[in-house]
């Protein structure tokens, strides 16, 4: 076995299931960075932090959107599976991005 549990009735939505308030609290996050580096900006100058979270922001709005439409959908319908995939690869880059920009502006590359 590949260490996997089986995808039984409910296992394609029990992903989406997590995804998506956890998509929802990252937006959330990312509007906040965003305000605070709006407001830091008049001490430490123009950023582009801002603008490198607000697409962040947008793969965690693609993660939240495919993940409620892969749950709309019936479990055996390839598209559910679908954007289930897509929503967690969404997800995953979004939290790659905005960990990597977070890093770079700790270290006052951009």
């Amino acid at each position: 076995m590949n260490g996997r549990s089986p995808r039984g009735v409910h296992g394609a939505r029990a992903l989406s299931q997590h995804i998506l308030p956890a998509a929802g609290t990252m937006i959330g996050v990312c509007t906040t960075l965003v305000g605070l580096v709006k407001i830091a900006e008049a001490q430490i100058g123009p950023s582009h932090v801002d603008e490198a979270v607000s697409l962040t922001a947008i793969l965690f709005l693609v993660s939240a959107a495919a993940s409620y439409l892969s749950m709309r959908l019936d479990d055996d319908r390839p598209l559910a599976l679908r954007l289930e995939r897509v929503a967690d690869i969404c997800f995953v880059i979004g939290l790659l991005g905005l960990s990597t920009i977070t890093l770079l502006f700790a270290y006052e590359t951009i």
